[in-house]
């Protein structure tokens, strides 16, 4: 799976706001034509010890969630850590492990944010354009805007709102657990990414999916740097490090 050289990845941070103002002029923001039978979800893990990032594509196929493929990369880090800014310091390691897949996906799903980022253009947005693919973040935390209470059950939500704009909506996946953050990247509209986040949610809080990829990057990582310490996530109680 390639994606689009529209800009080059060792910028300044003026280049990277630049870039990122530029891009989100490009964004088309509607539901996919076709029906989405496979589901690429992507994740991506730190190592300070190495600075090294590790990333995991798993697809899976809808609506059974089997998991068809899996593509894995580790590139060094080359773009410091700062809030707002993170697709710089992701996507490149994310693009590589998404060219080693085997198989097409129809859509893409990421462990973070599309429009509800400062300027409007989170990792589903950037990730989505690049590789020209309908694309949704959903992250565990909120990074902006304001959201109304949300209620207790399933499918519950509330509008998150930043400068008067919907940018996304805080979602209950399952009862008693914490919202998450469910917003648009490209070639997607809000009501149909909320639509996938709940169709593929089961029994945890994090859509499986996701859970997939979170597992196959923690384990890519430890096998790839023993030094990593182990990942220990209430949202992922199932998982064993190797």
């Amino acid at each position: 799976m390639k994606a689009a050289g529209l800009h080059p990845w060792r910028v300044s941070y003026r280049q990277a706001v630049a870039i990122q103002e530029r891009l989100r002029k490009r964004l088309r923001l509607a539901p996919p034509r076709r029906p989405v039978r496979l589901l690429a979800a992507a994740d991506v893990a730190y190592s300070r010890p190495t600075h090294r990032m590790y990333a995991a594509v798993v697809v899976v196929a809808l609506p059974s969630l089997e998991v068809v493929d899996r593509g894995e990369a580790a590139l060094r880090a080359r773009f410091p850590y700062i809030p707002g800014l993170f697709t710089f310091r992701e996507v490149p390691p994310l693009l590589k492990a998404f060219a080693r897949l085997r198989t097409l996906p129809d859509a893409l799903l990421f462990d973070g944010h599309g429009l509800a980022h400062p300027r409007r253009f989170g990792l589903a947005c950037h990730a989505g354009l690049l590789l020209g693919k309908p694309a949704v973040g959903c992250a565990k935390s909120r990074l902006v805007g304001e959201h109304a209470p949300v209620g207790p059950e399933r499918g519950d939500r509330a509008a998150l709102v930043l400068n008067g704009e919907t940018v996304g909506v805080a979602l209950r996946t399952r009862r008693g657990a914490k919202p998450v953050f469910v917003s648009p990247g490209h070639l997607a509209d809000l009501r149909w990414a909320t639509e996938l986040v709940l169709a593929t949610t089961r029994l945890f809080r994090i859509p499986e999916p996701l859970r997939s990829a979170h597992h196959a990057t923690t384990a890519l990582r430890r096998r790839l740097d023993p030094r990593a310490p182990r990942a220990r996530s209430r949202d992922y109680p199932d998982f064993v490090p190797e």
